[in-house]
């Protein structure tokens, strides 16, 4: 019983009163780690600008803009991270009768520490700025990539939201019904308010319910023959033809909707991927620069 109480007393004697954790080391790689990670996405946005254009053809595809910004975000994150923690583990001072590999745990333990400073410091300090930054190129490429599709998703949305916005669901009730010639002499019930409100008002509520009924669509025809001089069965093939063209906008809408929720997921997961590498690169970062400061002033005491 003496014998274990004077092992614990020798052994509570040559505990370190000082902290394992040096926070000078930790937040001197954690700012070097957030500053290069500020400065290379500034950098990726200027090469993602350079990317996109307003003019047809002359942009990079969706997909190549989106796996471009995802070998980027890597890129940043192994270069931040491996700055950060090599710099936490050539910057902490050396522990002196501590086991080799307890030195190993612990510099792997700083690197990981300034690592994840540096990540709360870039998104909670330098978030905004980067946001502004970096959304700007990300708008402008997302422009790019859907202008095909604005019109088509300004059709569908006014279809989902109700007839508070006519001008994509006017466009539709134009092209029903316009006279057979562009220069004829208007009908008598041409300038009808009443009845382009009605075809609009079906026109969105067919689009709401993602399907038209065979009475508005004969309706639909009554008002076009009426409205344009054509006849029963014109009228009826135009009816057909527009309503077409709207579940064409439809769909187009849908798939530029699904491409932008494929594309954040994917962007989501590969910066939480690109995290995680940041992490182990700064974990073993400072567990070399620790090792090369021992070995370097080993060296310089023998010498």
């Amino acid at each position: 019983m003496n014998s274990a109480v004077t092992e614990v007393e020798v052994s509570g004697k040559k505990e370190s009163s000082s902290s394992a954790v040096s926070w000078g080391p930790i937040i001197a790689g954690a700012f070097a780690a957030s500053t290069l990670t500020v400065v290379l996405m500034l950098v990726g946005s200027g090469l993602g600008l350079t990317m996109v254009s307003p003019w047809t053809g002359a942009s990079a595809s969706a997909v190549t803009f989106a796996v471009s910004a995802a070998v980027w975000l890597v890129v940043v994150q192994w270069l931040s991270a491996g700055l950060g923690g090599y710099l936490t583990g050539r910057l902490r001072a050396k522990w002196v009768g501590i086991h080799d590999d307890e030195v190993t745990f612990r510099d792997t333990a700083h690197g990981f520490l300034a690592w994840a400073l540096a990540t709360l410091l870039v998104a909670g300090v330098f978030g905004s700025a980067l946001s502004a930054t970096i959304g700007a190129g990300v708008q402008a490429a997302s422009n790019v990539a859907s202008g095909a599709a604005a019109g088509a998703t300004s059709a569908a949305a006014s279809a989902a939201t109700g007839p508070t916005d006519n001008n994509s669901v006017g466009y539709f009730v134009d092209t029903l019904f316009r006279p057979p010639d562009a220069g004829a002499t208007a009908t008598a019930g041409q300038n009808d308010a009443v009845a382009t409100a009605q075809a609009s008002r079906i026109l969105v509520a067919s689009a709401a319910r993602g399907e038209v009924s065979t009475d508005d669509k004969a309706y639909l025809a009554k008002l076009v023959a009426s409205r344009t001089g054509l006849s029963e069965a014109d009228a009826a093939k135009r009816v057909d033809t527009v309503l077409a063209a709207v579940d064409d906008a439809k769909n187009k809408a849908k798939a530029a909707a699904d491409t932008a929720r494929k594309a954040s997921a994917t962007f989501a997961l590969v910066g939480a991927l690109s995290m995680i590498v940041g992490a182990f690169i700064a974990s073993v970062a400072a567990a070399l620069g620790g090792k090369q400061r021992d070995e370097g002033e080993a060296l310089f005491v023998r010498g």
